[in-house]
């Protein structure tokens, strides 16, 4: 039943960004199948070989350490402000973010990140379809971050069309930053993180292929990566500290109006109408979770978290689903784990437009323009790479 479940929901998500498609007649339908058939390999790999879920405690157990490390960083500054027993969200979660964020400059001084990162998209590249730009963009943006990763490929944000301009915006809108995946962590499960991880990078192609068709010219091919400001390593230190402190003080911020708002909403419908805001979300979403594999009695509780990432952020929804995880089977927590591992949010539109038009104000204003199209794709990946994990699970 589950497989037939699957097959509606890849024909349901296939059809949804078929309806959009800008130029139907360029969709190329082979490196589509390749993909969903990698999709699919990789998730069954992941979760269901004893290989695969060595390798995730691997990562999951790197990244613990990070977070020990980090902790005592945090421990030293902050270590009086929490009572005994007591786990603040802001200081065991977001605060790690700054170290993590080190460890990425660290990294992109020594070139090792940009050469990973390189390579990577050049392979990408041979199996999506696109071009080397494309899939170069799609690696960096899960390692560096949705906004940053513009200012590496600056150089050629002018010369791209509107077309190849919507696929680096996808890609960057359907991934998540390396420097708050040990916070994904603290919230879910990491096999599901990284399986997320892994799912997007393929899931944002194939759905740009369906949605954004186009085909690259050999001459038009071309990978240009910024070279960053010149710095001594102390000052990129520096500088990466505080953008990994201001990304922790900003989803901190976030997060307090966020949760503030719902919780407000939430009480002004119960109010008025006897329910809450966030369970009519839940029903309206409850055919998405479905096709996604939810099984029927849990999909106004999976629909209402999938609908408050969308319009609030991922960590409100994942705070929402720890909350009500011993009421859910093992199958729904990994189905709406995967859907929330993402940057697909209202917010997001206005981040991406900004990073691009901080860099070019022509090409920012045109990534406004088709910014709801934008998340509506990037909502097709989660979903997708959802529906693909539920064939497994």
């Amino acid at each position: 039943m589950k497989y037939i479940i699957a097959i509606i929901g890849l024909l349901v998500v296939f059809g949804l960004a078929y309806i959009v498609s800008n130029n139907r007649k360029n969709i190329r339908i082979k490196p589509i199948i390749t993909m969903i058939i990698i999709q699919l390999i990789l998730s069954a790999l992941l979760l269901n070989t004893t290989a695969g879920l060595e390798l995730i405690k691997v990562f999951a157990g790197a990244f613990g350490k990070l977070l020990e490390y980090a902790g005592a960083g945090v421990s030293f500054v902050f270590g009086g402000i929490a009572n005994k027993g007591e786990s603040p969200f802001f200081l065991n979660v977001l605060l790690p973010i700054v170290f993590i964020s080190v460890l990425i400059g660290i990294f992109q001084y020594l070139k090792l990140l940009p050469l990973i990162m390189k390579v990577i998209g050049i392979l990408l590249s041979k199996v999506n379809g696109m071009g080397k730009l494309e899939s170069y963009n799609a690696v960096a943006s899960a390692m560096i971050g949705q906004s940053e990763v513009f200012i590496t490929v600056k150089k050629q944000l002018g010369l791209l069309p509107a077309n190849r301009l919507y696929t680096l915006c996808a890609s960057a809108m359907s991934t998540v930053s390396m420097s708050i995946v040990g916070a994904y962590m603290t919230m879910i499960e990491p096999r599901y993180v990284v399986t997320a991880l892994v799912l997007n990078l393929f899931g944002g192609f194939i759905i740009a292929s369906i949605i954004n068709p186009y085909t690259v010219k050999p001459e038009e091919d071309l990978l240009e990566i910024q070279d960053l400001e010149k710095q001594s390593f102390f000052e990129m230190l520096g500088e990466y500290i505080l953008d990994g402190f201001k990304v922790a003080v900003i989803v901190g911020a976030m997060l307090i109006g966020f949760v503030a708002l719902m919780a407000a909403i939430n009480n002004i419908f119960e109010m008025i109408f006897g329910i809450s805001f966030q369970e009519i979300l839940g029903y309206i979403f409850a055919p998405i979770a479905l096709m996604m594999g939810v099984p029927l009695s849990e999909v106004v509780k999976a629909g209402g978290i999938m609908a408050t990432k969308l319009v609030t952020n991922e960590f409100v929804a994942m705070m929402d689903l720890d909350k009500v995880a011993n009421t859910l089977s093992p199958r729904t927590l990994g189905i709406i784990s995967v859907f929330l591992v993402s940057f697909a949010n209202f917010s997001s539109i206005g981040i991406i437009a900004g990073a691009v038009k901080s860099l070019n104000e022509k090409k920012g204003n045109v990534v406004a323009k088709f910014g709801l199209k934008l998340l509506y794709g990037a909502t097709l990946v989660s979903v997708l790479s959802a529906v693909i994990v539920s064939v497994v699970l």
